[in-house]
């Protein structure tokens, strides 16, 4: 028992994971030659970019069913760009509104004010550009209701 447990423990590890040679009678090659490895190749991509845009759906959805607005105490009036990782942000905490300074690794309150800042409602604008295709394409921005 020993010799047989040392000569197992001697053979290389890829010796052991080798799969059996299978022979011609007992199983037929499915595919031989470039096409059929050109085809597995492009049919494992085709998967494998299945399941990415899968995912990406599938974290759209749940990002969305989440409580969009509904319950949350804070909440983001408007924002500005200072540079390009430095921001001026606008938030609401109830009945007060606070400017913010963001900065890479760091977030500090600039200001509290006394008067809420009142921000029109707005249905969702059509940015300029899209607005004057629309108009060369002779399409009404009402019709795209």
């Amino acid at each position: 028992m020993k010799k047989v447990l040392g000569f197992v423990l001697a053979l290389p590890f890829s010796v052991l994971a080798a799969e059996p040679v299978a022979t011609a009678a007992s199983a037929p090659a499915v595919s031989s030659g470039v096409a059929g490895q050109l085809t597995q190749l492009v049919l494992g991509l085709l998967l494998v970019l299945g399941l990415i845009f899968f995912l990406a759906w599938l974290l759209r959805r749940v990002q969305q069913a989440g409580p969009a607005g509904k319950g949350q105490v804070i909440e983001l009036i408007g924002s500005r760009a200072l540079g390009p990782r430095d921001r001026l942000i606008l938030v609401q905490v109830g009945n007060e509104q606070i400017l913010l300074g963001l900065s890479p690794g760091t977030i500090t309150a600039l200001h509290v004010l006394k008067e809420p800042v009142q921000v029109p409602v707005t249905e969702k604008a059509t940015p300029e550009f899209a607005q004057r295709l629309m108009e060369l394409m002779g399409k009404d921005q009402k019709d795209k209701k």
